[in-house]
């Protein structure tokens, strides 16, 4: 490509002139100089004929004078030769064998040069050297007055003669005459070549003006054309092809002007419909808005209807679910219980199916907002599998968990969501198994920068699926034969749920199956690494060498123990049927640190009492993992032998915990007849509760009377506002949909005028849509509780707020402590550790940041920036966390610090801010949480 461009930098006429005299050029300076050397060698040669034809005859001649020392005859001889040839031979001299002058042809000022450097016995024939201008030839004189010898070897039978060598002559010849010929030689092909190229110079001008010349008149015309000229024509007679090329272009031209003649009549017709066009559109567009309009304003009246719904369906629902487990606390006959069980289980599947329904419509309209806080990824896995352990168990089917070492335990992301995809899939997996096993397999694929993508697989032995079945999986309402809905139930909304959950985590979903093979749901997502440890790593090193026996019949359950504690280098002795318990109980004396049994095979009738007390003979700490709440009332008899029992799945952590502090978190079994429930306590609390259902408020009533020692309810906003004046209350829950007055406007007026302006108010509501909370948080309530309410949720509620300090000297955005809760996973401990860890950072951060900003050091700057942002994000400091933003976006958008400096002053004087705020929270706390 750059080759053409070059090509094209230059013009016809330049092409033509450099391919035209080049060659011609190059050939006459070729030939000439070929001619030229050749004329040179000839010249030495014939100078080198010359002399040698002058020294031989010579070097005989000189012979006789030499043998007889008739030096006189000699010294004529060589100035006759010399003077015969004067422009040729300058000097001759004759040498002896010492190499001393003998006679010379006459006097010369310095002859030294022509005496043979070396040996005289070495010259043997005439030798050639050239000095200067001149060329010095010389020949040895031999006597002819020899005897021939005949010699003879096994090489050659030739006669040999032994001459006797008298001296050599020396002549210096002159070269002037030779190079003179020289020169003229190469004068004479220079004016050659010099004529052969003005001849060729006339011939190529001749083809220029012939060929360039019409060759740009066309050039020249067709840049016309190209600039819209169609009427240009070339004229005139050309020879050749050029003359065919000139009609060719008139053609061109022609055929262009007639095209663009119908052209320009197609453009005003199509000029014309386009306008009609216009119009249309402008009329459709019109319709278009209208209909969009019509669309969003659809939309909105589904998500009230979304919203309405959710209140409406949810309030009966709480009342259902709720008092249904109230009746169950009180004293029932065995078919009672049965049907209150029935009823509370059917009530909540169908507040399974309107959070799915509802799920999905968030989704669908992209309204829902995934959380970024730290958790531990193996402690939300064993919350979220030990909900579906029993629906497992009740099956009769193994469920194991597989985690991958090497994942981080502490990660940052929506730990709510992660557990309701595998709530999703697990929860299918075991729908559609009826027998074999479930395994959740997590793996790391990749760790760069605290990024982390995980893996995750769950695999089952059920029914399986078509492969032309698998393309509607993940369709809304689809599920993969119709009459699977008939037989396993359920909406179809789970994956389709679960796909859209995955693609907002940046992760992808699949399916691997066939029928009658089972399935294989896979996913991968990313989450980040937290910086701050949720909870407190285990010292796995004290395993180490340790022995345990290891009873687990089920293949997969046993693989997957065992690898796990390889992991942690123990030393495990694996027995996988009863047989071989047996016979290990009965013939071996090794004693074991630790006994792992599955309660599987150990309610078999081989297995006794005897049998797990010999386990406990042999082994300093025995436990079982637990199948179901049957085995744990069977296991009850063998309470004197079994030191703790562990759920199945099996937890990494349990087992962990248990096994490196034995005997201070063993669990004491007893009877199932024996177990006694503690009595209640109730906290001393005043708590108000406003609901305007009389179900929902019966129902929560009941609820707080069984945790704390006084409940005011009533039924509307404008009473709760009334008391909230009269009394004063630990804690307030407040419904949020009620007529007249509702929630959200009675709370506003308890925190304008009341007398419970500071005390926390606890949203109570139906309605699951996200925009709801930031309602709740606007209006000034605290915290937020769905219904139906579940028992335990309000515990932690209560729990949580009743010993919250009220901080009423900073400003909440410089510290909010609620906030802080949040990003620690509510776990006040590890907020308050979180806390430390920043106020322990802050002098020398604050040093850091004035030092870059002294010395203009923009990397330094944002560096530290980055430290405190990251820090920031676990803290509740929303100010500072605001301030490290901006700094931290302006420093890698290449912005000076001049540029965001008050910036930077501004966040210097929040972190002094911060640091009192953070003394004085920590001082209030610290007493209350440790």
């Amino acid at each position: 490509m750059n080759n053409a461009n070059n090509m094209a930098k230059y013009s016809l006429r330049s092409w033509v002139l450099v391919l035209a005299l080049a060659p011609t050029i190059l050939v006459g300076i070729l030939l000439g100089s070929y001619f030229t050397i050749n004329r040179f060698y000839e010249l030495e040669e014939t100078l080198t004929e010359q002399a040698s034809n002058i020294i031989e005859p010579l070097a005989i001649a000189a012979e006789a004078g030499l043998e007889n020392n008739d030096f006189e005859t000699t010294k004529r001889l060589i100035t006759s030769a010399q003077l015969n040839k004067p422009s040729l031979v300058q000097f001759i001299a004759i040498f002896d064998n010492d190499n001393r002058v003998i006679v010379t042809s006459h006097h010369y000022k310095n002859h030294e040069f022509m005496r043979f450097e070396q040996a005289t016995d070495r010259l043997k024939e005439t030798e050639i050297e050239h000095l200067g201008d001149s060329l010095i030839l010389r020949s040895p004189i031999f006597s002819t007055r020899n005897n021939l010898i005949q010699s003879y070897n096994s090489h050659s039978m030739q006669p040999q003669y032994n001459e006797k060598k008298l001296g050599y002559i020396a002549i210096l010849i002159n070269k002037e005459n030779a190079l003179l010929e020289q020169h003229r030689a190469a004068v004479a092909a220079f004016i050659i070549v010099l004529i052969g190229v003005q001849l060729n110079l006339l011939f190529t001008f001749r083809l220029v003006k012939n060929v360039t010349q019409p060759i740009t008149e066309m050039v020249r015309v067709v840049a016309k054309i190209r600039e819209g000229k169609l009427d240009t024509r070339l004229t005139g007679n050309l020879i050749g092809e050029l003359d065919l090329l000139k009609r060719g272009i008139n053609a061109m031209a022609g055929s262009l002007s007639e095209y663009h003649e119908e052209m320009q009549q197609n453009i005003d017709q199509a000029t014309l419909d386009l306008r009609e066009t216009l119009e249309q559109i402008e009329i459709q567009n019109v319709e278009l808005d209208l209909a969009k309009k019509r669309a969003q304003e659809a939309s909105r009246i589904k998500s009230e209807f979304l919203a309405n719904m959710s209140h409406e369906l949810r309030t009966p629902l709480n009342g259902v679910i709720g008092f249904a487990k109230q009746l169950l606390k009180t004293p029932l006959h065995s078919s009672q219980q049965d049907y209150i069980t029935t009823i509370e289980r059917s009530a909540t599947n169908l507040l399974g199916i309107i959070n799915d329904i509802l799920d999905f419509s968030k989704l669908e309209a992209g309204k829902m907002a995934l959380e970024n806080m730290p958790f531990s990824l193996r402690e939300t896995i064993d919350e979220t599998i030990i909900l579906l352990a029993n629906s497992a168990y009740e099956k009769d089917l193994e469920l194991v968990i597989d985690i991958d070492p090497n994942i981080p335990e502490d990660v940052s992301g929506d730990a709510m969501r992660f557990g309701q995809i595998i709530t999703n899939l697990i929860g299918n997996a075991i729908k559609f198994t009826d027998k074999g096993s479930i395994l959740l397999k997590i793996q790391l694929t990749t760790l760069i920068d605290h990024q982390i993508c995980l893996k995750c697989e769950v695999s089952d032995t059920g029914i399986g699926i078509d492969l032309n079945q698998q393309a509607c999986l993940f369709q809304a309402f689809g599920q993969a034969d119709s009459s699977i809905s008939r037989r396993f139930g359920g909406t179809g909304l789970g994956l389709v749920i679960t796909k859209r959950l995955v693609n907002r985590m940046g992760g992808e979903i699949g399916c691997d199956s066939s029928p009658h093979s089972g399935s294989t749901f896979w996913f991968t997502f990313n989450l980040q690494q937290s910086q701050y440890p949720i909870n407190i790593p285990y010292n796995i090193q004290e395993l180490k060498n340790k022995s345990l026996l290891l009873f687990e019949p089920r293949d997969l359950s046993h693989s997957a123990i065992d690898r796990l504690l390889q992991l942690w280098g123990l030393q495990v002795r694996h027995v996988r049927t009863q047989e071989e318990l047996s016979s290990l109980l009965i013939h071996t004396d090794r004693h074991f640190d630790y006994a792992l049994l599955s309660s599987i095979g150990l309610l078999t009738p081989q297995l006794s009492r005897n049998m797990i007390k010999q386990v406990k003979d042999k082994s300093d700490y025995v436990l079982v993992i637990a199948h179901g709440l049957d085995q744990q009332e069977t296991l009850s008899q063998f309470h004197p032998y079994v030191d703790k029992m562990l759920p199945a799945p099996l937890s990494e952590r349990s087992l962990a915990k248990s096994l490196i502090y034995p005997h201070s978190h063993s669990q004491q079994y007893l009877p199932a007849q024996a177990m006694v429930t503690p009595p209640l306590s109730r906290e001393k609390l005043s708590v108000f509760a406003v609901d305007d259902n009389p179900a929902n408020l019966k129902l929560i009533d009941t609820l707080l009377k069984e945790v704390v020692s006084h409940v005011t309810v009533t039924d509307s906003g404008d009473k709760a506002v009334m008391l909230a004046k009269q009394r004063r209350f630990d804690l307030i829950f407040m419904d949020i949909q009620m007529p007249g007055t509702d929630g959200l406007s009675a709370t506003k007026q308890i925190r304008q005028d009341s007398l419970n302006r500071n005390t926390p108010i606890i949203a109570v509501t139906a309605h699951a849509i996200a925009e709801e909370r930031e309602h709740i948080n606007a209006c000034g309530m605290n915290d937020y509780l769905p219904k139906p309410i579940d028992e335990s949720a309000l515990k932690d509620i209560i729990q949580k707020w009743k010993k919250r300090p009220t901080f009423t000297h900073f400003d909440q955005n410089t510290l909010n402590w609620d906030l802080c809760l949040s990003q620690a996973n509510n776990k006040p401990d590890l907020a308050l550790d979180m806390m430390k860890m920043l106020l322990d950072s802050l002098p020398e951060t604050r040093d850091n940041i004035q030092q870059a900003l002294d010395k203009s050091d923009s990397p330094s700057m944002l560096s530290h920036v980055h430290k405190l942002h990251g820090a920031s994000c676990y803290c509740g400091v929303p100010r500072t966390q605001k301030l490290c933003h901006e700094i931290e976006s302006a420093l890698k958008k290449s912005k000076s610090l001049d540029d965001v400096e008050p910036e930077i002053l501004e966040l210097l004087d929040e972190l002094t801010k911060v640091e009192s705020a953070a003394d004085q929270l920590i001082s209030q706390l610290s007493s209350d949480i440790r």
